[in-house]
């Protein structure tokens, strides 16, 4: 009888280990299955993210649109304005005295009546008043009695184009107005012919020098002689007229179209306007240069349209006066 109870332990124990495993605890399952699901999530964010950072391309590769980047804050100003060159716009005090500036203009288109003189008929659109404006047209005798004369001019334009023939000597009292602080703008075809004359001084406190003759004959390919601006943004450019380039051309002139200009050595010359727009150093036909108070065009402005070369006209009598007025105690 002992011996019962024994078989009776044995017996249950065989039952237990012929019967399936016990059932998982359902709320000890569910909290296991929500873990994995939240490792698994996480791990496919991390997947992503190096992902992501592996195909994304850098601060410096990437390119956004100005439009789309935000604004400076006030902790962040914008870059300055302020341009290299003198304001856009004159002061109202700056604009009175360019107003009644006096001004010495020498324009050989005067004696070439089937022509309209486009120096003088943009000084006249311009409103001068209280200073004197002189327009000698061709006469040179004229033209350096008057500079030569008691008047302080203020500026003294030079617009050469006739081929019927070239002189160097107005180029001579220019230089000593410009040592005296005058402004001047240049118009010439011919520079290949008096280079070395008394225009050298002038050339050579500019910063520019002949780079070669622009010949130009019957059959010309008119893309040759379109001009571009070499600085959109320059101020000769941009005021107080956004100036379209003289692109193509409608010659009067034919034989010699002009003469291109290179950078030299000494001066502050910049070239604003040539041939190329990837030269900015030579085939240059406009430049700028001591302080702005000169401009320099070896083009004819009777070769392109009208509508495009008066507004340059306005440009650069403002840009040399704004400078000169600048300049002065």
């Amino acid at each position: 009888m002992k011996t019962l109870p024994a078989l009776v332990v044995l017996l249950l124990a065989a039952l237990a280990c012929s019967l399936p495993q016990a059932t998982p605890d359902p709320a000890l399952q569910a909290t296991q299955i929500a873990l994995g699901i939240q490792q698994t999530d996480v791990a496919r964010q991390q997947a992503t993210l190096a992902a992501v950072s592996a195909a994304s391309p850098t601060a410096a590769e990437t390119s956004v649109p100005a439009a789309s980047l935000p604004e400076p804050t006030a902790a962040q100003p914008a870059a300055s304005s302020t341009p290299e060159a003198p304001a856009a716009q004159p002061t109202a005090d700056l604009a009175a005295r360019i107003r009644a500036s006096n001004i010495l203009i020498f324009e050989d288109i005067r004696a070439y009546p089937r022509l309209n003189p486009i120096v003088g008929d943009t000084v006249a659109s311009m409103g001068f008043s209280g200073g004197r404006v002189i327009n000698v047209g061709d006469a040179l005798g004229d033209f350096k009695s008057q500079a030569n004369s008691s008047t302080r001019w203020d500026l003294m334009i030079v617009a050469a184009e006739l081929r019927s023939g070239f002189s160097g000597e107005m180029f001579e009292v220019m230089a000593d107005h410009i040592n005296r602080g005058g402004a001047v703008i240049i118009e010439i075809w011919y520079l290949d012919k008096v280079a070395n004359g008394k225009i050298a001084p002038l050339l050579s406190q500019c910063g520019v020098q002949l780079f070669r003759d622009w010949p130009r004959d019957a059959s010309y390919d008119p893309f040759k002689y379109s001009i571009y601006w070499l600085d959109s943004s320059h101020p000769l450019l941009s005021s107080p007229n956004t100036l379209q380039p003289p692109s193509y051309p409608y010659p009067e002139w034919f034989g010699d179209a002009g003469d291109l200009l290179e950078l030299a050595p000494g001066g502050d010359a910049v070239l604003v306007g040539g041939l190329y727009t990837n030269r900015k150093s030579d085939y240059g036909v406009l430049a700028t240069c001591l302080g702005g108070r000169m401009v320099l065009q070896t083009f004819s402005s009777h070769d392109y349209k009208a509508e495009i070369v008066r507004p340059l006209w306005v440009n650069a009598i403002t840009y040399t006066l704004t400078n000169h007025y600048l300049a002065q105690p």
